[in-house]
This record gives structure tokens, sequence and C-alpha cells, in this order.
């Protein structure tokens, strides 16, 4: 995390998973938003999307590659996020019946104190997308608050930027 923080490389928009900063400083920043939105007399829209099922689809070739596209991470620390990641197996048992192994291809070992940075670096680009689509986020660990604004007669023009953001994160 040091690292990170001091090579500028963690989203300025991730309260989550960093010294000094809490969902309090997460909320005031949204809060902030939608304030100067009504201050302009603009009509505010607020979107809270809870990702914590994503830590466990969080796919090991797509974290590998940009690990290595956007964060400049490459030959032996990629080698070695790259044996972190693969070579997991997992089965379940239910009393004395064990289902059958199988190889895991995403997610993001739940023990791990990496489980939360690694989650962070994945889901970075994310913010360009939305960005792209005129709105305003905040991240916190796993949850994400998109927020826009705009004139009351423009509202269905914000509902159909938010509706084309929401579709093009679930892509």
């Amino acid at each position: 995390m040091d690292y990170l923080t001091s090579a500028n490389l963690l989203p300025s928009l991730q309260s989550g998973f960093r010294p000094g900063h809490s969902t309090e400083t997460a909320v005031l920043r949204v809060l902030t938003d939608i304030l100067q939105a009504v201050d302009r007399t603009d009509s505010a829209a607020l979107i809270l999307l809870d990702l914590s099922a994503a830590f466990d689809t969080v796919d090991h070739e797509v974290l590998l590659k940009r690990l290595q596209l956007t964060f400049g991470n490459d030959s032996i620390a990629h080698r070695w996020f790259q044996s972190y990641l693969s070579g997991r197996h997992q089965h379940v048992c239910c009393g004395s019946t064990r289902s059958i192994t199988v190889q895991l291809v995403c997610g993001v070992p739940q023990v791990s104190v990496l489980r939360p940075v690694l989650f962070v670096l994945y889901t970075a680009d994310i913010i360009s997308l939305i960005e792209s689509h005129g709105l305003t986020l905040h991240l916190y660990a796993n949850d994400m608050q998109i927020d826009g604004s705009c004139l009351p007669c423009a509202m269905n023009m914000l509902m159909s930027q938010i509706s084309g953001c929401i579709s093009d994160i679930a892509a």
C-alpha cells in the first residue's frame, strides 16, 4: 500500500483500505456532490452499487493483464502474482460427502491481506468508464456511489446517461 500510494497508483476516488479515509470521508464526498447540485437548483440522482460479490468473480487473467497494462507490473512481480493466483483448487464437503475438486480461475483468496488491494486495482479502470458517461463517483471498499445532476428539464437525459453507465458496468 505504501508503494501504491507513493507512486500515485491508487485511484484517488477510492476511500476503502487506505489510511485517513473512512466511510465518513466517502459519505461527505457524495453528500457534497448532491448538496452542490441542489444549491445550483439542479436535480440530482445517486446510484449505490454493492460489489461485495465481485470479490469472488475477479478473473485471474484479466487481473494479471490489468496489473501489467494499467500499473506496469511485469517481470518478477508479475510472475509472483501469477503464481499467487494460479494453482488454487476448491471442493465442498457436506458430512462425509465431498464434491469433485475444481481449479479456481477467478476470485481473490479470502484470507489474504492482498484481497482488498487486488480488488481495488482490478476495479480501478471503472472510474474512467463512469466518467465517460458524464457522471461522478466515489468508491469505498466494495461499494460504489455514482451521482449525476442536471437541470430539472434534462432529467430524461440524465436517466439515459445513468442507464448507459450501468449497462457498461455490467458488461
